[in-house]
């Protein structure tokens, strides 16, 4: 299969807009498919800053990837959950796992 990269409208390029970032796929893979609260997201991704994490997931709510349900209550609860388009990524983001597995990355 030949895709022009030069091309802006490249699937390559396009897919790696959304999941080619330093903590995106550790974000869709947290969630996974589960539904997780922010505080937990947070704790569970190491080294991203709160502006930083907060960024992405609206990015990825943006792009369909990630369900961001709010709910009425003081403190505030948000809940982040995959969309099916998210949940699509799982099998990709597995076959990378495997890849570091299989050559001690």
């Amino acid at each position: 299969m030949y895709i022009n990269i030069s091309d802006e409208n490249c699937p390559l390029r396009k897919t790696l807009e959304i999941i080619g970032g330093k903590w995106t796929m550790l974000i869709i893979f947290q969630i996974s498919e589960r539904t997780i609260r922010y505080g937990e997201l947070k704790r569970c991704i190491v080294g991203i800053s709160e502006k930083m994490l907060i960024s992405q997931l609206k990015f990825l709510c943006d792009k369909d990837i990630v369900h961001k349900k709010s709910f009425a209550e003081i403190p505030p609860k948000v809940e982040y959950t995959l969309t099916e388009k998210g949940k699509e990524l799982l099998p990709i983001i597995q076959t990378i796992i495997q890849y570091g597995l299989k050559h001690d990355i």
